[in-house]
């Protein structure tokens, strides 16, 4: 008897799962398997935070199949080969999976597909972790967009994204070999999570992986923050944000079921502020495209100008001072606290520690956004190579690079009071509201903080001065 693969990779869910809405269509049994693979050409291996977070998300998928009577089979090692040989082993005809818009991936993809074709075995794929695909979305002239307000113009111009499918009615049985299902790794036995230190105490207190955490956690969000949002998410004091980006990014939740759950809250006249909030999946959609038709988002300028560019190396005292949140400005240190005791930082937070290390230090933006994928939960390949070339200057539709975020100014304006800074800074907790987001002013009632790493005043002039040098260059 002929059976089925699924193999999920960044979609690790069963609700509104194109792929496996497919798969448990037909009859035949069914494997659902996930690969570690660190070794394919190109694939990027996932950072600390990230393998904590799909440690806890495989777990709970694999319950979720469970109780549905299906399994999650995990395998480790290059794609190509694990698919061919579970095909084999189980007399696949068919294999299904959801589509992926990096460049490495789309290859590993259309080889296997390529090969599944040569073996007369069916290989489909779908679309269901981006709203518009990249090819999907161009300009007048046939290209892509470099651009944001005009790229999501023309996407809300378009056609409404599809509504969501459920989960799957009932699943096939698994495939078995020989009487018994296919051998697979135990979890464990991957070594994603932190052991020697386990450093992931504040991860777990933060968040709950899994599609039954994405979906609470997108409920609170229309409960509440959702109608304050153009404004909240300024606001690192208090839960103005969704908090949704770990669950899109391990797919636990489709943006498709986000965007109909906000038509279903807001059926006729939706408040300025879910328009905001679409717009931030709007610019998720964004950065794929950037990275669909750039694909060294992650190591080479956008804007090859910045090839030349007078990047300074940092000393490893003052990479370290960044990373630990060491730098003497309440809000650059108490974002790269929070980051590295949740892993995940407000984002104008995260706007203003980036600032300060590509700008006050001069530092290539190449070294903070290898630090965010290592200790982000969120990180993902285009997003975060995405962000960090907008807030340096090299990117699309880049902050200019004389935008350079003063973190005093910021703290003052969007955390008055302190309560984010006294939150992950306690060295902080003996000052007033005035004298939290200058402690260097008073050193004697923070005598355990540190003074600033730069002047602000210096290190901006500097910065100014390189950026003339590379315009004239």
């Amino acid at each position: 008897m002929a059976s089925t693969i699924v193999w999920l990779r960044d979609d690790l869910r069963l609700d509104d799962n194109p792929a496996l809405v497919a798969a448990a269509s037909l009859p035949d049994p069914l494997t659902v398997v996930y690969i570690l693979d660190e070794v394919s050409p190109g694939i990027r291996p996932l950072g600390g935070a990230a393998k904590w977070w799909l440690h806890h998300s495989l777990s709970a998928l694999a319950a979720d199949l469970e109780s549905n009577g299906s399994r999650l089979l995990l395998r480790r090692g290059g794609a190509a080969s694990v698919i061919r040989e579970l095909a084999e082993q189980t007399a696949a005809g068919a294999i299904f999976w959801n589509r992926r818009y990096g460049l490495p991936e789309r290859t590993l993809d259309a080889g296997i597909k390529e090969w599944a074709t040569e073996q007369g075995i069916d290989a489909t794929s779908h679309q269901a972790n981006l709203l518009f695909e990249p090819w999907t979305v161009r300009t007048g002239t046939g290209g892509p967009y470099k651009v944001f307000t005009p790229f999501w113009r023309s996407c809300l111009a378009g056609a409404e994204p599809r509504p969501p499918a459920g989960s799957p009615a009932q699943f096939p049985k698994p495939a078995t070999v020989s009487g018994s299902v296919p051998a697979g790794d135990d979890l464990d036995s991957w070594g994603l999570l932190p052991r020697s230190p386990d450093w992931s105490g504040g991860l777990a207190e933060a968040w709950t992986p899994g599609e039954e955490g994405a979906h609470r956690r997108l409920e609170d969000f229309l409960d509440g923050p959702v109608e304050e949002y153009g404004t909240g998410r300024d606001v690192p004091g208090v839960e103005g944000t969704s908090r949704l980006s770990p669950y899109l990014r391990f797919g636990e939740i489709s943006p498709f079921r986000i965007w109909h759950a906000l038509r279903e809250r807001f059926p006729r006249h939706a408040p300025a502020d879910v328009g905001i909030f679409r717009s931030e999946l709007g610019w998720r959609e964004f950065c794929w495209q950037l990275l669909y038709e750039n694909p060294g988002l992650a190591t080479e300028n956008y804007r090859p100008e910045f090839d030349r560019f007078a990047w300074q190396t940092p000393s490893a005292a003052e990479l370290a001072a960044w990373q630990q949140g060491r730098t003497g400005y309440p809000l650059v240190d108490a974002g790269m606290r929070q980051l590295w005791q949740t892993g995940w930082m407000h984002n104008r937070v995260r706007m203003a520690a980036a600032s300060f290390l590509v700008k006050n230090l001069l530092a290539d933006w190449r070294l903070g956004e290898a630090w965010f994928w290592d200790t982000l939960v969120d990180a993902d390949p285009a997003s975060n190579p995405a962000n960090w070339q907008w807030v340096a200057g090299s990117g699309a539709d880049a902050s200019p690079y004389f935008r350079i975020f003063n973190p005093v100014t910021q703290s003052k304006k969007f955390d008055a009071g302190g309560r984010y800074l006294r939150g992950f800074i306690p060295e902080l907790a003996a000052l007033d509201d005035s004298a939290v987001h200058e402690p260097w002013k008073n050193p004697a009632a923070a005598p355990n903080y540190p003074g600033p790493l730069v002047g602000l005043q210096e290190s901006r002039e500097r910065a100014l001065e390189s950026y003339q040098q590379l315009k004239a260059t």
